[in-house]
């Protein structure tokens, strides 16, 4: 009788691990899963040498390891049906969705600054296309940059021409309860929206819960530094964080910034304030092959310890 009941339990395991299909080899090459205290968000192909080029077999494995969050720069680029796969993907997983890039095609030239129609027709066209993109991933938040620095204007000029812009976004996100997030970059001197308080400024005249910065660290870091100090003085303003360490936009601990310093004033300061954030993971990997990746989750592993 005891033989027949462990081969009884040995065949239903063996069907068990065969139902998993092409996820069942995951489960040996991923790490114990770590109960992270916030909501870090990996992006497509950050796992893909342990969990392989399939977007939903990447899906199970960032679920598996800990992670609770995802977001895709490229999602409005995705066929439709994708699309509506990885949402409901997600939504069985129980990871939420971080951000998409509102992208109308070669976003940094559509310069929102220069108060021209013809961009700021596309722009428009772009937000209502993304209302329908966040309805199939189960989105809130998407990242917005309003282009380059015009030159030929003056710098207020150039500012209310942007305030307009998102104004009339948030005239289409609002009704959805959807968050457009703004990023100031660090790319290229010729961007307009470099900075935490210049962005702060544009909220305030925008005045939309619609409309919020994404705090990007890495950027933010390059550009004016002081990162616990100024993530205060625009907090109210801040809907979304990402992260990547300072040289090389890597992984935490691997370049100058204190990780674990900010991830835990960020932790304390939003849950004082019963808020929850995602912080997106938007940096590569130090380390290559699945030994990096591995070493990727350690890093995070070691930076939530607080």
């Amino acid at each position: 009788m005891k033989d027949r009941r462990r081969f009884i339990k040995n065949a239903l395991g063996m069907a068990t691990l065969a139902s998993l299909g092409s996820t069942k080899s995951l489960l040996a090459q991923s790490p114990d899963k770590t109960n992270f205290k916030m909501l870090y968000a990996p992006h497509f192909g950050m796992f893909k040498n342990s969990a392989g080029d399939d977007l939903f077999d990447q899906l199970q494995f960032i679920s598996e390891v800990g992670f609770r969050a995802l977001e895709d720069n490229g999602m409005m680029a995705r066929p439709v049906e994708t699309q509506k796969k990885i949402g409901e993907t997600m939504a069985k997983l129980g990871l939420k969705m971080g951000v998409f890039v509102i992208d109308g095609g070669d976003n940094w030239k559509v310069s929102l600054t220069t108060g021209k129609a013809e961009y700021l027709d596309n722009f428009l066209k772009t937000c209502r296309q993304a209302v329908e993109v966040a309805k199939r991933t189960n989105a809130k938040w998407m990242t917005v940059v309003p282009g380059f620095f015009e030159r030929k204007l003056p710098i207020g000029i150039q500012t209310a021409n942007v305030v307009d812009a998102y104004r009339r976004a948030c005239d289409i996100f609002e009704k959805h309860g959807l968050v457009m997030v703004m990023e100031p970059l660090s790319d290229t001197p010729d961007l307009f929206l470099r900075n935490s308080d210049q962005s702060y400024m544009i909220c305030k005249a925008v005045n939309s819960p619609s409309c919020k910065i994404l705090f990007d660290m890495w950027h933010m870091q390059r550009n004016e530094g002081q990162l616990t100090k100024n993530m205060d003085l625009v907090w109210d303003e801040i809907g979304y964080f990402q992260i990547g360490d300072e040289p090389g936009r890597k992984e935490p601990t691997t370049g100058e910034i204190n990780y674990k310093f900010l991830f835990k004033h960020i932790y304390e300061v939003s849950k004082a304030k019963n808020q929850e954030f995602i912080l997106g993971m938007e940096h590569g990997n130090m380390f290559s092959g699945k030994d990096g990746e591995q070493k990727l989750i350690q890093a995070y592993v070691e930076s939530d310890k607080f």
